[in-house]
């Protein structure tokens, strides 16, 4: 079934265009800063409004694409997405920037939930967290681009144009995705041998849990808590760190393309090396719940040298202790994010990272608020990066308390 490949390749290239919208702002934040005249609090608020937006999404969204599908679903969203970004051209008051972030919010709500769902579609239980991994590379892969192509777009047609340049990539990749995505059971290509053989370790079940009852689930709130405690770790790094590296090392915009590209290679690593260490431990013999624990504690334990990031002298020591840290992040979350599948049909997965996505994006608008404040006040990333280095195995052991064996739920075994 080479097929399921091309289809984690659109999902990678998909979440690559969904980060490049999302981390245009933190790019062009010092340019906007300048020319707009926005306090560290108002920049906060501006984040704060897209974090509020993508967890009501979560929330709605996930259980959308249960109903409709991966394929319907992931292009509305990429669509509201992609005219979301537009509109962040046709604004210049914080008002207005927060309203277009509020809608891009909702709209980039769909992408992992459509990509997950169609994960457990496609991949079986032992080759999930790599392809989970391959999928959330582009959240790697997008970071690297925004920062080489905005200063370029910038230069040449404006911030206003960058914004609408942006948007056009999502516009463009729904054709590719509507074209080439179908579930299995649907495609002319998967024969009934392999569509049994895909299903064989899968929960199937056509039931989608209801919300009353979703929530009853140890299950569902171990995914939940543990997207709360660790996904503001990533917004973090997503939304200050271009203003870290301008700030501590006097970069501007001209300058941020390379460091970033490195700090974002590295966690482009770090993400695949955790998705297939899982994997392999799996094939290996390993149960799912020491397999994803195991590579989820050695993460949490390659964060800590971010402590020192803060306080170094050297651009580059700075660069690599903040990429490893999102390197160990991405590793972290690859297991993470197939803990739904591990433990709920495939008709409720969509639905459950929606849920975790909700507490993510809660904890986002926590870290929002609190760095925003704390660097007006203080002028400096010090605490701040104490964060990073409690927070994963905080989550970790939140997760394990309430699945301490990643019992299935549904009658998965």
């Amino acid at each position: 079934m080479r097929h399921r490949w091309v289809i984690c390749f659109l999902l990678f290239a998909g979440a690559t265009i969904n980060y490049i919208d999302r981390q245009a702002l933190a790019v062009l934040k010092p340019s906007l800063q300048h020319e707009l005249g926005w306090s560290e609090v108002s920049y906060g608020n501006i984040v704060t409004a897209f974090q509020a937006a993508y967890a009501v999404g979560m929330l709605l969204v996930g259980r959308f694409i249960d109903r409709v599908g991966a394929r319907a679903g992931l292009a509305v969203t990429a669509a509201f997405w992609a005219l979301a970004t537009i509109a962040h051209a046709m604004v210049s008051s914080i008002v207005g920037f927060s309203g277009a972030r509020v809608a891009l919010g909702l709209g980039e709500a769909g992408m992992f939930p459509a990509g997950g769902k169609a994960i457990a579609e496609w991949f079986p239980r032992r080759e999930r967290s790599f392809a989970m991994a391959l999928f959330n590379a582009g959240t790697n892969v997008g970071p690297i681009i925004c920062p080489l192509m905005a200063p370029w777009l910038v230069g040449s047609f404006g911030w206003r144009w960058t914004f609408v340049a942006m948007g056009a990539l999502a516009l463009l990749w729904i054709g590719p995705w509507l074209a080439l995505y179908r579930a299995p059971e649907q495609h002319a290509a998967v024969t009934p041998a392999e569509l049994l053989a895909l299903r064989a370790d899968a929960n199937v079940s056509p039931t989608r849990i209801p919300w009353r009852t979703l929530l009853t689930h140890r299950q569902a709130w171990a995914i939940l808590l543990g997207k709360l405690i660790s996904d503001p770790i990533w917004w973090l790094y997503l939304f200050w760190i271009p203003d870290f590296l301008h700030r501590n090392h006097g970069l501007d915009l001209k300058r941020l393309g390379p460091p970033l590209v490195a700090i974002y290679l590295l966690s482009l690593f770090g993400g695949l090396a955790g998705g297939w260490l899982s994997s392999r431990l799996m094939k290996r013999g390993w149960t799912t719940n020491a397999a994803r624990k195991t590579v989820m504690l050695l993460a949490s334990l390659t964060v800590l040298p971010i402590l020192g990031a803060a306080r170094a002298t050297s651009l580059w020591t700075a660069v690599a202790l903040v990429g490893v840290a999102v390197g160990a992040h991405q590793a972290f979350s690859a297991n993470l994010l197939t803990l739904a599948s591990d433990m709920f049909p495939v008709s409720s997965v969509a639905s459950v990272m929606g849920l975790g996505g909700f507490g993510g994006a809660i904890g986002g608008i926590l870290i929002a608020q609190t760095a925003g404040r704390l660097l007006q006040a203080t002028g400096s990333y010090e605490i701040l990066f104490v964060v990073p280095a409690v927070a994963y195995i905080v989550a970790l052991g939140v997760i394990h308390a309430l699945a301490p064996r990643l019992a299935p739920v549904g009658g998965l075994t």
